[in-house]
Protein backbone atom coordinates (compact mmCIF):
# COMPACT_ATOMS: atom_id res chain seq x y z
CA UNK A 1 0.00 0.00 0.00
CA UNK A 2 0.99 3.44 -0.65
CA UNK A 3 2.16 6.08 1.60
CA UNK A 4 1.74 10.11 0.84
CA UNK A 5 3.84 11.64 -1.16
CA UNK A 6 1.40 8.32 -1.79
CA UNK A 7 3.81 6.16 -2.61
CA UNK A 8 3.75 2.29 -3.85
CA UNK A 9 5.80 -0.64 -2.47
CA UNK A 10 8.63 -1.29 -4.92
CA UNK A 11 7.77 -4.50 -7.08
CA UNK A 12 10.70 4.33 -18.12
CA UNK A 13 8.60 9.94 -19.33
CA UNK A 14 8.44 9.00 -22.79
CA UNK A 15 7.85 11.26 -22.60
CA UNK A 16 -16.81 21.05 -13.33
CA UNK A 17 -17.69 22.97 -16.69
CA UNK A 18 -20.81 22.13 -19.17
CA UNK A 19 -19.94 20.48 -21.82
CA UNK A 20 -19.29 22.68 -25.40
CA UNK A 21 -19.19 22.14 -28.67
CA UNK A 22 -15.88 23.47 -30.67
CA UNK A 23 -17.02 26.44 -32.87
CA UNK A 24 -17.06 26.32 -36.17
CA UNK A 25 -14.16 29.02 -36.49
CA UNK A 26 -12.16 26.22 -35.03
CA UNK A 27 -12.01 23.79 -37.84
CA UNK A 28 -12.22 23.10 -40.79
CA UNK A 29 -13.93 20.12 -43.04
CA UNK A 30 -11.94 18.07 -44.98
CA UNK A 31 -13.17 16.83 -48.34
CA UNK A 32 -11.36 13.43 -47.13
CA UNK A 33 -13.31 10.60 -45.56
CA UNK A 34 -11.95 8.37 -42.89
CA UNK A 35 -13.22 5.18 -41.67
CA UNK A 36 -14.52 6.22 -38.57
CA UNK A 37 -17.50 4.46 -36.32
CA UNK A 38 -20.31 7.43 -35.21
CA UNK A 39 -23.79 6.69 -33.70
CA UNK A 40 -25.47 7.53 -37.36
CA UNK A 41 -23.28 5.77 -39.87
CA UNK A 42 -19.89 4.02 -40.27
CA UNK A 43 -18.24 6.62 -42.91
CA UNK A 44 -18.03 10.03 -41.61
CA UNK A 45 -16.02 13.23 -43.24
CA UNK A 46 -14.35 14.49 -40.14
CA UNK A 47 -12.81 18.19 -38.75
CA UNK A 48 -9.02 18.78 -39.05
CA UNK A 49 -9.01 21.02 -36.14
CA UNK A 50 -6.17 23.28 -34.04
CA UNK A 51 -5.34 22.19 -30.22
CA UNK A 52 -6.31 19.55 -28.31
CA UNK A 53 -10.26 18.35 -27.37
CA UNK A 54 -11.52 19.78 -24.57
CA UNK A 55 -11.86 17.59 -21.61
CA UNK A 56 -15.51 16.06 -20.24
CA UNK A 57 -16.93 19.12 -18.06
CA UNK A 58 -14.95 21.87 -19.73
CA UNK A 59 -12.45 21.84 -17.26
CA UNK A 60 -9.80 18.98 -16.00
CA UNK A 61 -10.17 18.11 -12.32
CA UNK A 62 -7.64 18.70 -9.82
CA UNK A 63 -7.94 16.81 -6.18
CA UNK A 64 -4.35 17.03 -5.40
CA UNK A 65 -3.89 19.72 -2.29
CA UNK A 66 -2.03 23.34 -3.05
CA UNK A 67 1.45 22.62 -1.41
CA UNK A 68 0.61 25.46 1.07
CA UNK A 69 -2.25 24.04 2.40
CA UNK A 70 -0.71 20.44 2.92
CA UNK A 71 0.78 20.61 6.40
CA UNK A 72 -3.14 22.04 7.77
CA UNK A 73 -4.66 19.44 5.92
CA UNK A 74 -2.84 16.69 7.47
CA UNK A 75 -3.65 18.21 10.79
CA UNK A 76 -7.12 17.80 9.98
CA UNK A 77 -7.49 14.40 8.73
CA UNK A 78 -5.22 13.60 11.67
CA UNK A 79 -8.47 13.81 13.72
CA UNK A 80 -11.07 12.30 11.62
CA UNK A 81 -12.43 9.23 12.07
CA UNK A 82 -10.05 6.47 9.02
CA UNK A 83 -11.15 4.53 6.60
CA UNK A 84 -7.97 2.33 5.03
CA UNK A 85 -7.47 1.81 1.47
CA UNK A 86 -6.90 -1.37 -0.46
CA UNK A 87 -4.08 -1.22 -3.16
CA UNK A 88 -7.23 -1.02 -5.88
CA UNK A 89 -9.10 1.44 -4.21
CA UNK A 90 -5.50 3.88 -3.74
CA UNK A 91 -5.37 2.92 -7.69
CA UNK A 92 -8.94 4.67 -8.19
CA UNK A 93 -8.02 7.42 -5.63
CA UNK A 94 -5.30 8.04 -8.15
CA UNK A 95 -6.91 8.10 -11.37
CA UNK A 96 -9.70 10.27 -9.63
CA UNK A 97 -7.32 12.62 -8.46
CA UNK A 98 -5.45 13.61 -11.51
CA UNK A 99 -8.88 14.19 -13.53
CA UNK A 100 -9.20 11.47 -15.37
CA UNK A 101 -12.93 10.75 -14.61
CA UNK A 102 -13.39 14.45 -14.89
CA UNK A 103 -16.04 15.79 -13.75
CA UNK A 104 -16.27 13.69 -11.33
CA UNK A 105 -14.52 14.65 -8.23
CA UNK A 106 -14.50 11.89 -4.92
CA UNK A 107 -15.39 8.18 -4.79
CA UNK A 108 -19.32 8.19 -6.21
CA UNK A 109 -22.25 9.11 -4.11
CA UNK A 110 -25.33 7.13 -4.77
CA UNK A 111 -27.07 9.18 -7.29
CA UNK A 112 -23.86 8.91 -9.20
CA UNK A 113 -23.51 5.20 -8.57
CA UNK A 114 -26.91 4.49 -9.81
CA UNK A 115 -26.42 6.69 -12.88
CA UNK A 116 -22.86 4.76 -14.00
CA UNK A 117 -24.68 1.67 -13.38
CA UNK A 118 -27.78 1.85 -15.12
CA UNK A 119 -27.18 4.59 -17.64
CA UNK A 120 -23.23 4.58 -18.03
CA UNK A 121 -23.52 8.38 -17.49
CA UNK A 122 -23.57 11.12 -15.71
CA UNK A 123 -25.78 14.18 -15.83
CA UNK A 124 -24.31 17.69 -15.44
CA UNK A 125 -26.27 20.34 -13.47
CA UNK A 126 -26.34 21.89 -17.31
CA UNK A 127 -28.68 19.52 -18.53
CA UNK A 128 -25.52 17.54 -20.90
CA UNK A 129 -24.32 14.12 -19.88
CA UNK A 130 -20.67 12.97 -19.67
CA UNK A 131 -20.06 9.49 -19.83
CA UNK A 132 -18.96 7.28 -17.05
CA UNK A 133 -19.75 3.62 -17.48
CA UNK A 134 -17.78 2.03 -14.45
CA UNK A 135 -18.67 2.75 -11.11
CA UNK A 136 -15.91 4.31 -8.91
CA UNK A 137 -16.86 3.12 -5.27
CA UNK A 138 -14.91 3.13 -2.01
CA UNK A 139 -16.48 0.01 0.19
CA UNK A 140 -16.38 -0.16 3.93
CA UNK A 141 -17.76 -3.01 6.15
CA UNK A 142 -20.27 -2.37 9.35
CA UNK A 143 -17.32 -1.66 11.82
CA UNK A 144 -16.06 1.31 9.44
CA UNK A 145 -19.68 2.80 9.48
CA UNK A 146 -19.81 2.56 13.36
CA UNK A 147 -16.90 4.27 13.65
CA UNK A 148 -17.38 7.07 10.98
CA UNK A 149 -21.03 7.51 12.94
CA UNK A 150 -22.26 10.64 12.06
CA UNK A 151 -18.88 12.66 11.21
CA UNK A 152 -19.17 13.69 7.60
CA UNK A 153 -15.70 13.98 7.23
CA UNK A 154 -13.24 10.72 7.33
CA UNK A 155 -9.47 10.32 6.87
CA UNK A 156 -8.20 8.29 4.04
CA UNK A 157 -5.24 6.04 5.47
CA UNK A 158 -2.46 3.69 3.62
CA UNK A 159 -1.68 0.19 4.77
CA UNK A 160 0.36 2.01 7.53
CA UNK A 161 -2.06 4.28 8.73
CA UNK A 162 -0.70 6.99 7.08
CA UNK A 163 -3.17 9.95 6.04
CA UNK A 164 -3.36 10.34 1.86
CA UNK A 165 -6.72 12.39 1.80
CA UNK A 166 -9.64 13.61 3.13
CA UNK A 167 -13.34 12.92 2.00
CA UNK A 168 -15.17 15.40 2.58
CA UNK A 169 -19.72 15.37 2.83
CA UNK A 170 -19.82 11.73 2.90
CA UNK A 171 -22.69 9.81 1.56
CA UNK A 172 -22.81 6.35 2.88
CA UNK A 173 -25.15 3.70 1.36
CA UNK A 174 -25.95 0.01 1.07
CA UNK A 175 -23.36 -1.54 -1.71
CA UNK A 176 -25.76 -3.93 -3.72
CA UNK A 177 -22.84 -6.57 -5.03
CA UNK A 178 -24.91 -8.78 -6.79
CA UNK A 179 -26.38 -5.94 -8.56
CA UNK A 180 -22.98 -4.35 -9.26
CA UNK A 181 -21.33 -7.48 -10.50
CA UNK A 182 -24.58 -8.00 -12.92
CA UNK A 183 -24.93 -4.73 -14.39
CA UNK A 184 -20.73 -4.13 -15.13
CA UNK A 185 -20.16 -7.77 -16.24
CA UNK A 186 -22.85 -8.96 -17.63
CA UNK A 187 -22.58 -12.44 -15.23
CA UNK A 188 -22.37 -12.81 -11.93
CA UNK A 189 -20.00 -16.57 -13.08
CA UNK A 190 -17.16 -17.46 -10.04
CA UNK A 191 -14.27 -16.33 -11.28
CA UNK A 192 -14.15 -12.94 -12.53
CA UNK A 193 -10.90 -11.40 -11.35
CA UNK A 194 -11.90 -8.05 -10.45
CA UNK A 195 -14.84 -9.24 -8.43
CA UNK A 196 -12.51 -11.41 -6.42
CA UNK A 197 -9.91 -9.03 -6.32
CA UNK A 198 -11.88 -6.31 -4.81
CA UNK A 199 -15.34 -6.86 -4.79
CA UNK A 200 -16.84 -9.93 -2.95
CA UNK A 201 -14.86 -9.89 0.53
CA UNK A 202 -15.19 -5.78 0.46
CA UNK A 203 -17.71 -3.92 2.83
CA UNK A 204 -21.63 -3.97 2.53
CA UNK A 205 -21.64 -0.51 2.52
CA UNK A 206 -20.24 2.60 -0.44
CA UNK A 207 -19.12 5.85 1.19
CA UNK A 208 -18.72 8.71 -1.27
CA UNK A 209 -17.82 12.19 -1.17
CA UNK A 210 -15.65 15.33 -2.43
CA UNK A 211 -12.21 14.09 -2.36
CA UNK A 212 -8.76 16.00 -1.40
CA UNK A 213 -5.48 14.38 -2.05
CA UNK A 214 -3.02 15.47 0.38
CA UNK A 215 0.36 14.74 -2.12
CA UNK A 216 0.65 13.77 -5.60
CA UNK A 217 1.00 9.70 -5.71
CA UNK A 218 3.93 8.18 -6.18
CA UNK A 219 4.59 4.43 -6.48
CA UNK A 220 8.55 4.84 -5.82
CA UNK A 221 8.99 1.48 -8.39
CA UNK A 222 10.77 2.87 -10.90
CA UNK A 223 7.85 3.98 -13.48
CA UNK A 224 7.06 7.04 -12.08
CA UNK A 225 8.44 9.05 -14.97
CA UNK A 226 6.18 7.60 -17.23
CA UNK A 227 2.65 8.00 -15.07
CA UNK A 228 1.69 11.59 -16.48
CA UNK A 229 -1.33 12.70 -15.30
CA UNK A 230 -3.74 14.27 -18.06
CA UNK A 231 -2.48 17.62 -17.45
CA UNK A 232 0.99 16.74 -18.05
CA UNK A 233 0.16 14.70 -20.88
CA UNK A 234 -1.66 17.90 -23.06
CA UNK A 235 1.49 20.01 -21.90
CA UNK A 236 3.56 17.58 -23.46
CA UNK A 237 1.23 16.76 -26.81
CA UNK A 238 1.06 20.31 -26.80
CA UNK A 239 4.60 21.02 -26.70
CA UNK A 240 5.37 18.38 -29.80
CA UNK A 241 2.69 20.76 -31.44
CA UNK A 242 0.24 18.05 -31.62
CA UNK A 243 -3.03 18.53 -33.77
CA UNK A 244 -4.42 15.10 -34.03
CA UNK A 245 -3.82 12.95 -30.63
CA UNK A 246 -4.80 8.75 -31.31
CA UNK A 247 -4.30 6.80 -28.33
CA UNK A 248 -4.02 2.84 -28.49
CA UNK A 249 -4.36 1.46 -24.68
CA UNK A 250 -2.85 -2.34 -24.17
CA UNK A 251 -2.14 -4.25 -21.31
CA UNK A 252 0.16 -6.96 -23.54
CA UNK A 253 3.66 -6.71 -25.03
CA UNK A 254 3.67 -4.73 -28.43
CA UNK A 255 4.10 -6.77 -31.40
CA UNK A 256 4.49 -5.50 -34.74
CA UNK A 257 1.19 -6.52 -35.92
CA UNK A 258 0.38 -3.73 -33.22
CA UNK A 259 3.30 -1.36 -34.91
CA UNK A 260 1.62 -1.67 -38.03
CA UNK A 261 -1.86 -0.76 -37.17
CA UNK A 262 -0.54 2.60 -34.89
CA UNK A 263 1.87 3.38 -38.25
CA UNK A 264 -1.00 3.43 -41.00
CA UNK A 265 -3.54 5.37 -38.54
CA UNK A 266 -0.62 8.23 -38.91
CA UNK A 267 -0.56 7.85 -41.96
CA UNK A 268 -4.42 8.05 -42.49
CA UNK A 269 -4.41 11.14 -40.42
CA UNK A 270 -1.98 12.70 -42.35
CA UNK A 271 -3.71 12.28 -45.57
CA UNK A 272 -6.94 13.23 -44.24
CA UNK A 273 -4.91 16.82 -43.83
CA UNK A 274 -3.53 16.60 -39.64
CA UNK A 275 -0.19 18.37 -39.94
CA UNK A 276 1.21 16.31 -36.82
CA UNK A 277 -0.63 13.49 -35.20
CA UNK A 278 1.09 12.06 -32.46
CA UNK A 279 0.49 8.49 -30.80
CA UNK A 280 -0.25 8.30 -27.20
CA UNK A 281 0.86 4.19 -26.05
CA UNK A 282 -0.67 3.92 -23.26
CA UNK A 283 -0.60 0.90 -21.26
CA UNK A 284 -2.74 -0.29 -18.19
CA UNK A 285 -0.55 0.19 -14.93
CA UNK A 286 -3.10 -0.73 -12.14
CA UNK A 287 -4.64 -4.00 -11.16
CA UNK A 288 -4.37 -6.93 -13.84
CA UNK A 289 -5.00 -10.38 -13.58
CA UNK A 290 -1.87 -13.24 -12.27
CA UNK A 291 -1.34 -14.34 -15.74
CA UNK A 292 -0.88 -11.10 -17.75
CA UNK A 293 2.82 -9.75 -18.16
CA UNK A 294 3.64 -7.04 -15.15
CA UNK A 295 3.79 -3.93 -16.02
CA UNK A 296 7.49 -3.25 -15.30
CA UNK A 297 8.68 -6.21 -17.92
CA UNK A 298 5.80 -4.13 -20.10
CA UNK A 299 7.06 -1.16 -19.92
CA UNK A 300 10.61 -2.52 -20.68
CA UNK A 301 9.18 -4.17 -23.52
CA UNK A 302 7.59 -0.93 -24.58
CA UNK A 303 10.60 0.91 -24.58
CA UNK A 304 12.37 -1.96 -26.79
CA UNK A 305 9.98 -1.52 -29.56
CA UNK A 306 11.20 2.81 -29.50
CA UNK A 307 14.99 1.77 -29.63
CA UNK A 308 14.77 -0.53 -32.12
CA UNK A 309 12.47 2.06 -34.30
CA UNK A 310 9.39 -0.34 -34.77
CA UNK A 311 7.67 2.99 -33.05
CA UNK A 312 9.00 6.40 -33.62
CA UNK A 313 9.73 8.13 -30.75
CA UNK A 314 9.44 11.97 -32.15
CA UNK A 315 5.83 10.70 -32.65
CA UNK A 316 5.08 9.03 -29.95
CA UNK A 317 4.34 9.64 -25.91
CA UNK A 318 4.46 6.33 -23.86
CA UNK A 319 2.48 6.86 -20.79
CA UNK A 320 0.82 4.55 -17.89
CA UNK A 321 -3.10 4.70 -17.61
CA UNK A 322 -3.22 3.98 -13.69
CA UNK A 323 -6.37 2.24 -13.94
CA UNK A 324 -7.41 -0.79 -12.45
CA UNK A 325 -8.16 -3.62 -15.28
CA UNK A 326 -11.97 -4.98 -14.56
CA UNK A 327 -11.98 -7.52 -17.85
CA UNK A 328 -15.40 -5.77 -18.12
CA UNK A 329 -15.52 -5.74 -21.97
CA UNK A 330 -18.32 -3.21 -23.59
CA UNK A 331 -18.98 -1.56 -20.38
CA UNK A 332 -15.28 -1.23 -19.46
CA UNK A 333 -13.74 0.24 -23.06
CA UNK A 334 -16.28 3.38 -22.89
CA UNK A 335 -14.61 4.34 -19.22
CA UNK A 336 -11.15 3.77 -21.63
CA UNK A 337 -12.47 5.66 -24.17
CA UNK A 338 -13.41 7.88 -22.26
CA UNK A 339 -10.44 8.65 -20.09
CA UNK A 340 -8.28 9.22 -23.22
CA UNK A 341 -10.64 12.37 -23.85
CA UNK A 342 -9.05 13.60 -20.66
CA UNK A 343 -6.08 13.17 -21.32
CA UNK A 344 -6.65 15.39 -24.70
CA UNK A 345 -6.99 12.01 -27.26
CA UNK A 346 -9.96 12.68 -30.44
CA UNK A 347 -9.26 9.44 -31.53
CA UNK A 348 -9.27 5.94 -30.03
CA UNK A 349 -7.99 2.63 -31.48
CA UNK A 350 -10.13 -0.05 -30.43
CA UNK A 351 -9.88 -3.89 -31.80
CA UNK A 352 -11.24 -7.29 -31.38
CA UNK A 353 -13.11 -8.25 -27.40
CA UNK A 354 -11.18 -4.78 -25.92
CA UNK A 355 -11.21 -5.40 -22.29
CA UNK A 356 -13.01 -9.27 -22.83
CA UNK A 357 -11.67 -12.46 -21.28
CA UNK A 358 -12.37 -16.15 -21.65
CA UNK A 359 -15.85 -16.80 -19.49
CA UNK A 360 -14.31 -17.96 -16.15
CA UNK A 361 -16.53 -20.98 -15.97
CA UNK A 362 -17.89 -22.02 -20.08
CA UNK A 363 -15.51 -22.41 -22.93
CA UNK A 364 -15.67 -19.50 -24.80
CA UNK A 365 -15.42 -15.55 -24.75
CA UNK A 366 -17.18 -14.15 -22.36
CA UNK A 367 -18.22 -10.89 -24.86
CA UNK A 368 -18.74 -11.16 -28.50
CA UNK A 369 -15.39 -9.58 -29.92
CA UNK A 370 -17.32 -7.03 -32.14
CA UNK A 371 -19.53 -4.94 -29.56
CA UNK A 372 -17.07 -3.26 -27.82
CA UNK A 373 -16.31 -1.13 -31.42
CA UNK A 374 -20.30 -1.23 -31.65
CA UNK A 375 -20.94 0.03 -28.38
CA UNK A 376 -18.45 2.62 -28.17
CA UNK A 377 -19.72 3.67 -31.78
CA UNK A 378 -23.01 4.25 -29.81
CA UNK A 379 -22.38 5.15 -26.09
CA UNK A 380 -23.69 8.39 -24.83
CA UNK A 381 -20.94 11.05 -23.87
CA UNK A 382 -18.58 9.79 -26.35
CA UNK A 383 -19.95 11.41 -29.78
CA UNK A 384 -16.84 13.81 -29.82
CA UNK A 385 -14.38 11.26 -29.84
CA UNK A 386 -13.59 9.29 -32.82
CA UNK A 387 -13.45 5.70 -33.00
CA UNK A 388 -11.40 3.62 -34.87
CA UNK A 389 -11.43 0.22 -35.19
CA UNK A 390 -8.78 -2.32 -35.96
CA UNK A 391 -7.65 -3.42 -39.29
CA UNK A 392 -6.90 -6.92 -39.13
CA UNK A 393 -3.12 -7.82 -39.11
CA UNK A 394 -1.34 -11.40 -39.47
CA UNK A 395 1.81 -12.73 -40.09
CA UNK A 396 2.16 -12.69 -44.09
CA UNK A 397 4.14 -15.66 -44.94
CA UNK A 398 5.13 -14.41 -48.29
CA UNK A 399 6.39 -10.91 -47.39
CA UNK A 400 7.84 -12.41 -43.78
CA UNK A 401 6.65 -9.66 -41.88
CA UNK A 402 3.03 -8.18 -39.88
CA UNK A 403 0.36 -7.05 -42.92
CA UNK A 404 -3.26 -6.56 -43.26
CA UNK A 405 -5.28 -9.81 -43.65
CA UNK A 406 -6.37 -10.16 -46.90
CA UNK A 407 -9.28 -12.86 -47.52
CA UNK A 408 -8.17 -13.26 -50.91
CA UNK A 409 -4.77 -14.85 -50.35
CA UNK A 410 -6.00 -16.50 -46.57
CA UNK A 411 -3.63 -19.58 -46.87
CA UNK A 412 -0.99 -16.78 -46.83
CA UNK A 413 -1.59 -15.30 -43.36
CA UNK A 414 -0.49 -16.96 -40.04
CA UNK A 415 -2.41 -15.75 -36.82
CA UNK A 416 -0.28 -15.50 -33.92
CA UNK A 417 -2.79 -15.44 -30.95
CA UNK A 418 -1.48 -14.18 -27.26
CA UNK A 419 -1.52 -17.97 -26.07
CA UNK A 420 0.82 -19.06 -28.92
CA UNK A 421 3.29 -16.33 -28.73
CA UNK A 422 3.53 -16.89 -24.32
CA UNK A 423 3.96 -20.12 -25.24
CA UNK A 424 6.85 -19.71 -27.58
CA UNK A 425 8.42 -16.95 -24.94
CA UNK A 426 8.14 -19.97 -22.18
CA UNK A 427 9.60 -22.44 -24.21
CA UNK A 428 12.54 -19.78 -25.31
CA UNK A 429 11.39 -20.32 -29.11
CA UNK A 430 11.30 -17.67 -31.74
CA UNK A 431 8.53 -16.91 -33.48
CA UNK A 432 8.87 -15.97 -37.07
CA UNK A 433 11.10 -13.39 -37.92
CA UNK A 434 9.29 -10.07 -38.00
CA UNK A 435 6.10 -10.90 -35.78
CA UNK A 436 8.01 -8.30 -32.87
CA UNK A 437 11.57 -6.82 -32.68
CA UNK A 438 14.36 -8.68 -31.45
CA UNK A 439 14.75 -6.80 -28.65
CA UNK A 440 11.22 -6.55 -27.47
CA UNK A 441 11.31 -10.38 -27.78
CA UNK A 442 14.34 -10.98 -25.40
CA UNK A 443 12.67 -9.15 -22.56
CA UNK A 444 9.45 -11.19 -23.51
CA UNK A 445 11.25 -14.24 -22.99
CA UNK A 446 13.47 -12.56 -19.51
CA UNK A 447 10.43 -12.14 -18.19
CA UNK A 448 9.37 -15.95 -18.60
CA UNK A 449 13.09 -17.27 -17.64
CA UNK A 450 12.39 -14.92 -14.32
CA UNK A 451 9.24 -17.03 -13.12
CA UNK A 452 10.44 -19.07 -10.44
CA UNK A 453 8.54 -22.17 -9.36
CA UNK A 454 7.63 -22.38 -5.67
CA UNK A 455 5.13 -25.42 -4.78
CA UNK A 456 2.74 -25.41 -7.89
CA UNK A 457 3.24 -21.04 -8.27
CA UNK A 458 4.80 -19.76 -10.25
CA UNK A 459 6.29 -16.19 -9.33
CA UNK A 460 7.86 -13.36 -11.20
CA UNK A 461 10.81 -11.81 -9.83
CA UNK A 462 11.57 -8.22 -10.13
CA UNK A 463 14.11 -6.62 -12.26
CA UNK A 464 15.80 -3.88 -12.52
CA UNK A 465 14.52 -0.86 -14.46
Amino acid sequence: MASMSTVFPKSTSFLSQPLTKPHKSDSITTSISFPSYSRNRNLTTLRVRAGLIEPDGGKLVDLVVSEPRRREKKHEAADLPKVRLTVIDLQWMHVLSEGWASPLRGFMRESEFLQTLHFNLLNLDDGSVVNMSVPIVLAIDDQQKTLIGESKRVSLVDSDDNPIAILNDIEIYKHPKEERIARTWGTTAPGLPYVEEAITNAGDWLIGGDLEVLEPVKYNDGLDRFRLSPFELRKELEKRGADAVFAFQLRNPVHNGHALLMTDTRRRLLEMGYKNPILLLHPLGGFTKADDVPLSWRMKQHEKVLEDGVLDPETTVVSIFPSPMLYAGPTEVQWHAKARINAGANFYIVGRDPAGMAHPVEKRDLYDADHGKKVLSMAPGLERLNILPFRVAAYDKTQGKMAFFDPSRAQDFLFISGTKMRALAKNRENPPDGFMCPGGWKVLVDYYDSLTVTGNTKLPEKIPV
